[in-house]
């Protein structure tokens, strides 16, 4: 009768193992839900789209620490372009005082 009673035993501690757990993850979830700070009440606006800048200049000279990313970031220019109107400047060197066409 003793094996009878150890397998009840192992059996109930499992559920209640299995009840338990489940006991934790509704009152997390239910506390997730509950924790509504400001940042989840506020309804979240679409995103404006990015208005793309004119070129300011038709050219641009190089500075000491420019980079063809950065060049296009300020003058509102792509990268390709500032290549296709400057054939002959190499991206990886650009020379100081060098001037870029934009248009």
């Amino acid at each position: 009768m003793e094996k009878r009673t150890s397998a009840v035993a192992r059996f109930v501690a499992a559920l209640a193992l299995v009840g338990a757990v489940l006991v934790v993850v509704v009152i997390v979830g239910a506390a997730m839900d509950d924790d509504s700070s400001p940042q989840e009440q506020r309804t979240e606006r679409p995103a404006k789209k990015q208005k793309q800048q004119q070129p300011k200049a038709e050219t641009y000279t190089i500075e000491t620490g420019d980079t063809l990313t950065s060049i296009a970031q300020e003058t509102g220019v792509s990268v390709s372009r500032i290549l296709e109107l400057n054939p002959e400047v190499d991206p990886q060197i650009l020379v100081a005082g060098e001037t870029l066409k934009l248009r």
